[in-house]
């Protein structure tokens, strides 16, 4: 069976070198995007050319109407899905501290990496759960160091939304265990992405860089290729792991 894998967040960044990765390796992606398009179908070209199919769907992961239709556009591409990761997150407008949080702004981070991932994962497990007719699957969920540092003066909104990830993935991991599901959750430390700039600190990675043991950033390529291996069977006794990928940082 050809595996159908959702990465959402794919445009750029972990998710679209995952993407990239499952192609490589044959799969039929769904390359999630909220607005950059262009990015998203420059990832479709790139899976396709590495030997997979791939379509991409816009969807705004803090709306359960958009999840819904994201996994029905799914079903009706690629049919049974066998593999969902939640890598589309949100941060607030650069760093600073609890008392300048507006309600709003952390609503909206919650609602896209928190309640989203939930969502997302209740789709995939009505659909690869045995218990629903399916043939199993797994979900990997992206966390963050943050989840263990909190992020004080910096994003203790953000930390928190991804702190629940792990949580929620722990959980789900022994729910759905009996039902050919296996949820795993990835924390990476301070990878080289698109999303520092977007949250006005571009200069982010070579701070964090020179403070990992290893001395460097990581890059997306090898987050990907811990996401695909949880995936795959070679992890079938994993579940219920939050997986750092980090270099030791902490």
């Amino acid at each position: 069976m050809q595996d159908v894998v959702i990465v959402t967040g794919a445009s750029s960044g972990i998710g679209a070198a995952t993407a990239r990765l499952l192609g490589a390796g044959g799969a039929c992606v769904v390359v999630n995007y909220k607005s950059s398009k262009s990015l998203a179908e420059g990832v479709v070209a790139d899976v396709e050319a590495a030997g997979g199919k791939a379509i991409a769907v816009a969807a705004d992961m803090g709306s359960e109407a958009d999840i819904l239709r994201m996994f029905e556009e799914t079903d009706r591409a690629f049919g049974p899905l066998t593999g969902l990761v939640n890598n589309a997150g949100v941060n607030g407008p650069k760093h600073r501290t609890a008392d300048t949080y507006e309600f709003q702004e952390t609503m909206d981070i919650l609602a896209v990496n928190t309640v989203g991932v939930l969502i997302a994962c209740r789709e995939a497990i009505r659909r690869m759960s045995t218990k629903f007719g399916g043939k199993g699957g797994s979900i990997v969920n992206i966390s963050s160091i943050g989840a263990l540092t909190g992020s004080p003066g910096r994003f203790i909104h953000y930390a928190g939304s991804k702190a629940a990830v792990d949580t929620m993935t722990k959980g789900l991991a022994v729910e759905v265990a009996r039902d050919g599901v296996r949820v795993n959750s990835i924390r990476p430390g301070m990878i080289d992405t698109p999303i520092h700039a977007k949250a006005g600190q571009a200069d982010r990675v070579r701070e964090f860089a020179a403070q990992n043991p290893l001395g460097r950033a990581g890059l997306p390529e090898e987050v990907a290729e811990a996401i695909v291996w949880l995936l795959s069977d070679k992890a079938s006794l994993v579940t219920g792991a939050v997986l750092d990928v980090m270099g030791a940082q902490r």
